[in-house]
């Protein structure tokens, strides 16, 4: 089966159901593993946005929805070069990726055949679940299972870890400019490794707030994850937030690695975050986070 993921979560479930030589199209962002955007073809594209502050990124993407632009281009002749049988897509974000409707209306102009799968998952338990949407999809239901066990093995192993521990409060800043707290799958990563998520949108979209909302239910721990990033960025964006949250500690994580790509390393960031909150029962993995205050 040739396989066309596009977007990064979806490359990262293919590689961990052992499928990587079967997938033949990939997007400019699929960075996991770092080969995937070297040896596949890109069929997605979009707009550089090293060297933008996070203001800047905010006003380009609000401007290009207000006009009813594209934020993703999809290269349709290079997408039918490749004759996929199964294209994994989404219509959760239109920020994130390219939604479904548009690769099905390239398909049907090219006169392609391929099954579309969207992914759109809004809780842990549903991430873990498009794994298995993927593993039937794919042919591999077997293997899915088999990884979303193991995953589930270590989500328990942080569970008992912390069980009957004091949980602490925990905002989590998804983006600093202007701020957004968390939603989709990410309060329940917190609720996972044992933190009481506040201001935060469990299962729903995350919506542009303010610090001062952010700040009023007195969190003691603040977590940095500004989506397109990796723990450099976040680093950086992090010591920004460090002012408004004068009695917390604030933390900078692997975004784009641990926390909002809905993917098998949502597991990842679980343990990062269990670690950050429970350190002397959980350890920390090397290179997730970084304390800024």
């Amino acid at each position: 089966m040739r396989l066309v993921s596009l977007l990064p979560s979806a490359t990262e479930i293919v590689y961990a159901l052992g499928l990587g030589d079967d997938l033949v199209g990939v997007t400019f962002e699929c960075d996991e593993p770092p080969s995937a955007r070297t040896e596949k073809t890109v069929v997605v594209g979009g707009r550089d946005t090293r060297g933008m502050t996070p203001g800047e990124i905010d006003a380009y993407v609000r401007g290009r929805l207000e006009e009813g632009g594209d934020l993703y281009t999809l290269h349709a002749d290079a997408l039918a070069g490749l004759a996929p049988d199964l294209i994994l897509t989404q219509d959760l974000c239109r920020v994130c990726a390219l939604p479904s409707g548009h690769v099905t209306d390239a398909l049907d102009h090219l006169g392609c055949r391929a099954d579309v799968v969207s992914l759109d998952p809004y809780s842990l338990d549903e991430v873990l679940g498009t794994i298995r949407e993927v593993g039937i999809a794919a042919g591999v239901p077997e293997r899915a299972e088999k990884l979303i066990s193991e995953l589930r093995a270590r989500l328990d192993r942080v569970a008992t870890a912390v069980a009957g521990r004091a949980r602490p409060r925990v905002t989590v800043v998804e983006w600093v400019d202007p701020p957004f707290s968390a939603g989709h799958w990410v309060p329940d990563l917190v609720t996972a490794a044992g933190g009481d998520p506040v201001a935060a949108n469990g299962g729903k979209r995350s919506v542009q707030t303010t610090y001062e909302d952010m700040a009023a239910p007195a969190p003691e721990i603040v977590l940095v994850t500004p989506c397109g990033f990796h723990l450099d960025g976040a680093i950086e964006q992090a010591r920004r937030v460090v002012p408004h949250f004068p009695d917390a500690q604030v933390w900078a994580l692997d975004a784009d690695g641990l926390i909002v790509r809905p993917g098998p390393r949502l597991v990842d960031g679980v343990e990062a975050i269990a670690a950050i909150l429970h350190p002397d029962v959980v350890p920390s993995p090397p290179g997730a986070a970084a304390r800024v205050n």
